[in-house]
């Protein structure tokens, strides 16, 4: 009976450290493929913003969490079922897939550029865009909603393309715990930030007018910081969405057997990090990035003009 109990033991502990060693390895797929997608994640939370701007500051977070609640829908509901049919089905799709995703990333990245170029030669641009009026608020919030949601679909369906791409081997059920874990952390990031970042303002102004002394240089300097915030938010973004998508664009390359890009970039980086031995891993991947940006950024503006063509915009 004793022997009997301590083999049931000896399996209980055997399949405890079966589902730890499955849960270390889920938790490290996410954290790769939600590294994968920090461009990405990082120009939805520079974008985001601009969806309660003009709003009233009572109605930033509520509309935030109708985003956030709709970008959830997005990644669990539609997404995340696609993906692991996909993968089940389609794999040989996936590389493809993730060099569309890529190409758009490279694409939006560049028109972001030339965009804010352009915007720096006409300083009147922005001012003449027609905005429709709206009567009734609620209106006006459930068309910034549902642009938002539409938006956060492609940015999503990205994100899930990519951490897709980084666990294609495991089974099924690890890639659907990881397209979970990834779907629903990038959510609460992104949207957890954003609420932050748009309520800075009001925090700083609260501090400045009910306190004073050093509290109220700092909700001062809170108010002055929210513009500069976003700026370097954006720059940030379009950056890693060129870097990120000219990473996969290269990484799809060499799948398909046209690797002699990614092999120089990766030969120029090495010679580079050889340089500086005490930072070479740093110096490399600084500077592979960098090409990847580059490569990301001629490849989106040969996309931009194209579209310009075929659209006459």
């Amino acid at each position: 009976m004793a022997s009997g109990i301590l083999a049931l033991l000896d399996d209980v502990a055997a399949i405890a450290k079966l589902a730890t060693a499955s849960l270390d390895d889920i938790g490290a797929a996410a954290m790769r493929a939600g590294s994968k997608s920090a461009g990405v994640v990082i120009d939805d939370a520079a974008v985001t913003p601009a969806y309660v701007t003009g709003l009233e500051p009572a109605r930033e977070l509520p509309i935030i969490w109708r985003i956030a609640k709709g970008s959830l829908f997005n990644k669990i509901v539609i997404l995340l079922p696609l993906a692991l049919l996909l993968s089940a089905f389609l794999p040989f799709l996936i590389t493809p897939v993730l060099m569309i995703g890529g190409a758009y990333l490279c694409f939006e990245g560049a028109e972001k550029l030339m965009e804010k170029l352009s915007d720096k030669k006409d300083p009147q641009a922005s001012a003449n865009i027609d905005q429709p009026p709206y009567e009734d608020p609620k209106e006006l919030e459930d068309e910034k909603v549902a642009g938002a949601v539409r938006t956060d679909l492609i940015l999503s369906a990205e994100i899930m393309a990519i951490a897709l791409g980084e666990i294609s081997e495991s089974n099924i059920f690890t890639q659907a715990l990881v397209l979970l874990v990834v779907g629903v952390a990038i959510t609460v990031a992104v949207y957890g930030a954003v609420a932050l970042i748009v309520k800075m303002d009001d925090f700083g102004l609260h501090l400045a007018k009910s306190a004073k002394g050093i509290i109220s240089s700092i909700g001062n300097a809170l108010v002055r910081a929210m513009p500069l915030l976003l700026a370097g938010l954006s720059i940030i973004g379009t950056a890693a969405m060129l870097w990120v998508g000219g990473g996969i664009i290269l990484h799809g390359m060499e799948v398909f057997g046209l690797g002699w890009l990614t092999h120089l970039f990766h030969g120029i980086a090495h010679a580079a990090g050889n340089l500086l031995p005490a930072a070479s891993a740093a110096i490399e991947w600084i500077v592979y990035a960098l090409l990847a940006g580059v490569f990301g950024l001629a490849l989106g503006y040969i996309i931009v003009l194209a579209h310009h063509r075929i659209t006459g915009h």
